[in-house]
């Protein structure tokens, strides 16, 4: 058995967590990686799962499947409510402490709804697998409650889905639901056509897909008008309630709202008793990830203010991934006796986002793509990066019978919704 010195705690299996634990596989340390989901996550596609083009057993895999060839390291399921950083120990929700020596922290985040968490059960996020599927249920549901309407306007409010948010998620969004809505459901209802439904992506800025140069920004509003998606730039959500969005004065009949606008990191700095760092509740941490003051605790992912050349770090999935392996590389480094600081240094592997089929943008810094080409790579680069042969054969699969056929396979409506008016109830 390994040395007490060399417990390693890992928070959080998703990219930057399982990257470090990976790292840290066979190795002398014994690692204990917790998570409050027996999955990892591949979050990337989640928007797929959201409105049936996937299913989520293809985007998601067991966390101890994955870790299960590492003899070192334990898988624990359980949530983590406080980190003694003193002490060093983690505690979790039913009371169960965890010594370590050295931790790790990837807790990744959620959405924020910038002081107004009361929209939260009329305007869904997207971060986990039951996120997507009440998303899916609900966009679907609303379809099937417009064929039962007959007022002319309940139904218009039920064929109105509203996305807040004109970042990646928003914009996938926005495209496939109108793509739902135009390619796959016509021809399945008998008092509606699918294809009346209105789609609006809803951005407090001035242009969607902002962190973009302003030529691939311009290019997915136009894309995104082409697929019926109305673009409304420089207008913010003013309140969210039961079938209504207030854009100011203006109030949008829309029973689906999507909210893709901001997130709130995890409360790892409320853990560790620090400050946090930024608006989002990042944790500012030292050049090698490492918590200022605490040089055996570190922080990576969406959790951690990290700068690079002056620069913050943006929260994608590859800076998690380097993240975690930059940690790993430390925490072994250390194993052996060498504890210099390493300080992170990230790599930019560009920016990729998909409007619809055929029509994406790519921006790899020194090269831009656009349209065709840019689906084709966006495509290429998602699946590459999903884990095992038989995910990608089957998310491939997909693709090329859904880019064919237009039919969505995973078009389920599973469970109820709670937090939604009862169909059953209201029409008794």
């Amino acid at each position: 058995m390994a040395e007490t010195s060399n417990r390693i705690v890992v928070i959080g299996a998703g990219f930057g967590g399982l990257e470090a634990a990976m790292r840290l596989g066979n190795s002398a340390a014994r690692v204990t990686v917790v998570d409050q989901r027996n999955h990892h996550l591949f979050q990337p596609l989640l928007y797929q799962v959201a409105t049936a083009l996937l299913a989520t057993s293809e985007i998601a895999w067991p966390i101890r499947h994955l870790l299960r060839r590492y003899r070192n390291i334990e898988v624990l399921l359980g949530t983590v409510v406080g980190v003694d950083k003193d002490v060093k120990t983690v505690l979790l929700e039913d009371g169960a402490v965890l010594p370590f020596d050295q931790l790790v922290i990837a807790t990744g985040a959620r959405h924020a709804y910038f002081g107004h968490d009361e929209w939260e059960p009329f305007a869904p996020g997207l971060k986990t697998l039951e996120d997507a599927t009440t998303l899916r249920r609900r966009i679907l549901t609303a379809f099937e409650r417009a064929e039962r309407e007959k007022d002319p306007a309940r139904r218009a409010a039920w064929l109105t889905f509203v996305i807040v948010g004109g970042g990646p998620t928003g914009v996938e969004l926005a495209g496939t639901i109108a793509e739902l809505a135009r390619n796959t459901l016509p021809g399945d209802f008998r008092n509606f056509d699918p294809a009346d439904a209105r789609v609006l992506l809803v951005e407090a800025g001035p242009r969607v897909l902002a962190a973009f140069r302003p030529e691939l920004s311009d290019y997915a509003a136009k894309a995104l008008a082409r697929l019926g998606v109305e673009v409304l730039a420089g207008q913010a959500v003013t309140d969210v309630s039961s079938g209504k969005v207030a854009l100011g004065e203006r109030v949008i009949a829309a029973e689906t709202v999507i909210w893709a606008a901001g997130v709130q990191a995890s409360p790892a700095a409320a853990w560790l008793g620090l400050p946090p760092a930024d608006r989002a509740g990042r944790v500012k941490v030292e050049p090698d990830l490492s918590v200022p003051g605490y040089p055996d605790i570190f922080v990576i992912g969406d959790t951690a203010m990290v700068m690079s050349e002056g620069r913050p770090v943006p929260g994608v999935a590859p800076a998690a991934k380097q993240q975690g392996r930059h940690v790993g590389a430390t925490l072994l480094a250390r194993l052996a006796g060498d504890r210099t600081p390493r300080p992170f240094r990230y790599r930019d592997q560009g920016s990729l986002a998909t409007i619809g089929r055929k029509a994406a943008v790519v921006d790899f810094g020194w090269i831009r793509f656009r349209g065709g080409l840019a689906w084709w790579l966006w495509g290429i680069a998602h699946i590459f990066f999903l884990i095992g042969v038989r995910n990608r054969l089957a998310v491939a699969l997909s693709w090329l019978w859904i880019h064919t056929t237009g039919s969505r396979s995973a078009r389920l409506i599973t469970q109820r919704d709670i937090a939604q008016r009862d169909p059953a109830a209201e029409d008794g």
